[in-house]
């Protein structure tokens, strides 16, 4: 009876963005998991690689790429807002405001060129390989192509990222990848129960 209401295209189109823009939001927040540190996006960010799963295996892949890029462009739509109310003219008697809003949701242009291409050529690499799975082995075996595709895209998300928004400022790019492709990797084999409960038949 419940599992109608998610067997819906546009519901999992509108959670994938729903995530991206809470990630864009929160990753100025820093936490803490098992000694290493990373932002607190990468848990809603995590989330849009299980939407693009369950839409390619449900819709396909053609619908998962539109998905995609819709995705995409409402990142850029909404880092554009966010951009333009800073720049409002503030109101006197909330002056004090300007400061914390541009703390929390002042954008820093090389994590938002970072995101967004690491976003666009991992996500299209998540449906790629999904599909590519998913035709090598006639449908079978759901579990090895919703990890391999998630796990592969999100090493290639963490690297270009990483890679873009912190190159010549952190002592080893490589060593941050690594740790936070771990906490990635453990959010991915988490979501494996929830893609085959949103794509039973």
């Amino acid at each position: 009876m419940i599992k109608k209401y998610f067997d819906n295209y546009t519901f999992w189109t509108g959670i994938l963005i729903t995530s991206l823009v809470v990630a864009n939001v929160v990753a100025g927040k820093v936490i803490q998991i098992k000694g290493i540190v990373l932002p607190a996006a990468v848990v809603s960010y995590a989330f849009t690689f299980l939407c693009t799963d369950v839409i390619n295996e449900k819709w396909g892949k053609e619908k998962a790429t539109q998905s995609v890029i819709i995705g995409f462009t409402t990142q850029i739509f909404a880092a554009l807002l966010i951009l333009m109310a800073q720049y409002l003219p503030v109101a006197p008697f909330a002056s004090e405001t300007q400061e914390a809003y541009k703390i929390i949701l002042g954008q820093n242009w090389r994590f938002v060129v970072a995101s967004l291409t690491a976003y666009l050529i991992a996500q299209n690499v998540d449906v790629k390989l999904f599909d590519f799975i998913k035709k090598k082995t006639n449908g079978k075996h759901k579990w090895v192509r919703n990890n391999v595709s998630t796990l592969t895209s999100q090493l290639v998300d963490t690297s270009i990222f990483i890679t873009i928004a912190f190159w010549g400022s952190v002592p080893s790019i490589l060593v941050m990848i690594f740790s936070q492709y771990i906490i990635k990797l453990g959010l991915a084999l988490i979501d494996t129960p929830i893609f085959y409960l949103m794509t039973k038949d």
